[in-house]
């Protein structure tokens, strides 16, 4: 079975086609408008392994959190999407990405669940034109549409763009362990039988 997603979002703020396939290599075509976001997923796609495209038209003339925001919550729904029935799945993934002087550990459910707990150094400011708090808006987003638990935690570090850089990879990961098909899980990794 094709773990694959399109999905179009249209709202006054924003225009969105996103395609993910969970058991891609990496390739990625990413266009939001915000060059940031685009280097962020063009490495989740890498390191998760996944093959994503996003085109992405926003009212950037106000700012970058329509965007930001709308790109997470279609991610959101394509994982949901791709996994279907979660049949197979080992469900939970955890890694830790290092980035130079920052940390970034992630552990994650797909479990039907949506939860963030996000804790970093990150207060304000900015990436280039990228205000460092729509990551947060970002995995918001796509917990809310994807039913995932997603804990986020960066014990230290002191460069903005390293530590949303390992959060991203950290992501991609932990996404990357959770979704693979492994032969020993029957039906779904759940003693309840149903996620």
């Amino acid at each position: 079975m094709e773990r694959k997603a399109d999905i179009t979002r249209e709202t006054k703020e924003t225009q969105i086609r996103l395609s993910l396939n969970l058991d891609g290599d990496g390739t990625s075509s990413i266009n939001t408008g915000v060059g940031f976001l685009d280097h962020m997923l063009e490495l989740f796609a890498k390191h998760g392994f996944f093959d994503l495209e996003v085109e992405a038209k926003g009212d950037l003339h106000i700012d970058a959190h329509h965007t930001t925001e709308d790109v997470g919550i279609c991610l959101g729904q394509a994982l949901n999407k791709a996994v279907g029935d979660k049949v197979g799945m080992r469900r939970f993934g955890s890694f830790a990405v290092p980035m130079y002087e920052s940390l970034a550990k992630v552990d994650l459910d797909i479990c039907g669940r949506p939860y963030l707990h996000y804790e970093t150094p990150l207060e304000f400011g900015k990436v280039g034109e990228f205000d460092i708090e729509l990551a947060e808006e970002f995995f918001h987003g796509f917990v809310n549409n994807s039913g995932t638990t997603l804990h986020i935690n960066v014990p230290y570090g002191t460069n903005q763009h390293h530590i949303i850089e390992a959060i991203f990879k950290a992501v991609a990961k932990a996404l990357d362990i959770a979704t693979f098909i492994d032969p020993r899980v029957s039906g779904v990794l759940s003693t309840k039988g149903s996620l």
